[in-house]
């Protein structure tokens, strides 16, 4: 790319990421730190670090991620391994299945988790019906381990991203190293412990490190608990004294700087370049063959992953169809109308016009901003080329809940987004949010097909007069085009069901996405809970068709969207 074109793009770009990213971020440590008088001061921090609610929280926060990545490495490391390396039944079905999680939104899946595990749930039922329990109910499962129930239902949601990471890894590394290893008796977990897990280090890092902050921030599911001693929910119980007291600040900047420290400290131990860089495949891997019980292994494994992770679909599923269900192992009867009245309840529709709206317009402004970042970074040589590539990642190391903090903050009366008054209008913030949340999946998913196309298609087109925009459009962006698709599929259906962003900025009932429309409905008496379900069941169809699509289209290059 010239540097007529690329420098420009890179400022813009900049002022970009600068302006609703760095810039909120920037306000709301300024609020934890610097007094009414304008004067700093860590006396704020201080004082969120000795209130024990808060440290209690901070440790729960800490405990519930590392349990959580813990649990889900344990489940995609093996899942991963065989996949990449074994040739077993069914595997092609199984490799598909293992993506069904991310097509559930998180909170949505805790109102099947405390379904099946409450105390009027179906766990209770089926052993009352084999008449283990005297009388009905007498355990509550998640009523004093709610910490475990979130720890559980996390890791089967979160796995599929591990395993996305660790399997793109894997299919990097060159098998002669592995093979040159065993020809010298290193075999088994030795040649793994030695060999194999330094080479997928990266990976393992950009897996861990999602899946640590993730969990880490994660709110939703929290709420959809009951479970307010962790961070995230004290922050967004603090907002309505977002103007008058500085502690929301002080909290949200704990969370700010917790998540970096663990991010610095994740790439200090994993992220090490070392042997990895050098691990790239002389040939094509082949799979090795395996006996008959290690085949049974191997589907037994990914069936009980599997079968576990589908338990909140399939929970959610006959919610969705139930008219009543109290203390039962299936519903005591069945309707079609909580579908109706999900598409018809005033508080849905709204909620699914504002989605579109916002998903639609965050996912076009996705697409511009990320594939433009990404030519600058792969087809140009300006200096800083590697800061912006660098900062258009950032978002994924960033709590989600902290930018949309960020986001009320700098929006407040009297601040320079004054204009984009949340309360009065929040859709560009939404949108702003939702865009620069997800633009990193667009900015790899791009880069990737830019990597893969050879730039001598653009240098013959220049050499026969081409300009340089005729040249990108004609030739670059036709050949990748799967790319730009397949992470603007991405970017759209995350968006739509995006958490953080919409519970914060969407205030008012008229500019709710589906989201904060759920949430709505779960708390609603009467049927509000099982419309809930059946609009969850239309946002999984929705990110059902955007995944598989975009699964098809990426193939093996689908990790790569989730490298921090």
């Amino acid at each position: 790319m010239p540097k007529r074109w690329a420098i420009p793009i890179f400022f813009f770009a900049l002022a970009i990421f600068t302006s609703f990213f760095l810039f909120p971020l920037f306000s709301t440590v300024r609020g934890g730190f610097v007094d009414v008088d304008g004067r700093f001061t860590a006396v704020y921090l201080m004082e969120a670090l000795r209130n024990q609610l808060c440290r209690q929280s901070f440790f729960n926060s800490l405990a519930l991620a590392s349990l959580t990545t813990l649990s889900a490495l344990a489940m995609a490391l093996p899942l991963a391994f065989f996949s990449c390396r074994y040739d077993f039944p069914l595997k092609k079905f199984f490799s598909a299945m293992v993506l069904v999680p991310m097509i559930l939104p998180p909170f949505v899946g805790a109102i099947g988790i405390m379904k099946i595990f409450g105390s009027h749930g179906m766990l209770n039922a089926i052993i009352f019906k084999l008449g283990h329990l005297s009388h009905f109910p007498t355990i509550d499962w998640l009523g004093r381990h709610k910490f475990g129930g979130i720890v559980f239902f996390q890791a089967l949601n979160l796995y599929p991203i591990l395993f996305l990471n660790i399997s793109a890894a894997l299919a990097n590394v060159d098998p002669a190293m592995e093979e040159a290893a065993a020809n010298m008796g290193c075999i088994g977990l030795k040649r793994f412990r030695l060999i194999t897990a330094p080479l997928i280090r990266p990976g393992l890092f950009a897996g861990l490190t999602i899946v640590f902050i993730w969990s880490f921030t994660e709110l939703g599911v929290p709420l959809i608990f009951n479970y307010d001693r962790v961070l995230p929910v004290q922050v967004y119980g603090m907002l309505k004294e977002l103007g008058s007291n500085p502690f929301p600040y002080a909290l949200a900047t704990v969370v700010l700087l917790s998540s970096i420290s663990f991010y610095f400290i994740g790439k200090k131990i994993l992220g090490r370049d070392g042997a990895a860089t050098v691990a790239k495949a002389s040939h094509v891997s082949s799979f090795r063959s395996i006996s008959k019980k290690k085949k049974a292994l191997c589907v037994a494994l990914f069936g009980a992953v599997i079968g576990c992770s589908m338990l909140p679909h399939l929970a959610v599923v006959l919610y969705s169809f139930a008219g009543d269900w109290f203390g039962t192992i299936l519903p005591s009867s069945w309707t079609l109308k909580n579908y109706g009245a999900a598409l018809g309840h005033p508080l849905a529709v709204s909620a699914i016009r504002n989605s579109l709206t916002y998903a639609g317009c965050a996912t076009i402004a996705a697409i511009l901003l990320g594939t433009a970042t990404a030519l600058v970074t792969a087809r140009s040589r300006i200096a800083g080329r590697g800061l912006l590539d660098a900062l258009a990642m950032m978002p994924l190391a960033v709590p989600g809940i902290v930018i949309a903090f960020g986001y009320l903050v700098i929006s407040q009366r009297g601040r320079f987004f004054a204009f984009l008054n949340p309360i009065a209008n929040p859709t560009a913030l939404l949108i702003a949010a939702y865009c620069i949340r997800k633009v990193p999946f667009m900015v790899r998913s791009a880069a990737a097909g830019l990597q893969q196309t050879s730039a001598t298609y653009e240098e013959a087109a220049a050499c026969l007069g081409s300009p340089p925009v005729k040249t990108y459009v004609t030739i670059t962006l036709p050949l990748i085009f799967a790319n730009i698709l397949g992470g603007g599929l991405m970017v759209f259906s995350q968006t739509m069901m995006e958490v953080s962003d919409s519970m914060i900025i969407a205030q008012k009932q008229q500019f709710y996405p589906i989201t904060k429309a759920i949430y709505e409905l779960i708390n609603l008496i009467g049927n509000g809970p099982y419309v809930a379900c059946a609009l969850g069941v239309w946002s999984m169809a929705l990110l059902a068709t955007a995944l598989f699509t975009m699964a098809h289209l990426l193939g093996k290059n689908m990790g790569a969207l989730f490298r921090a």
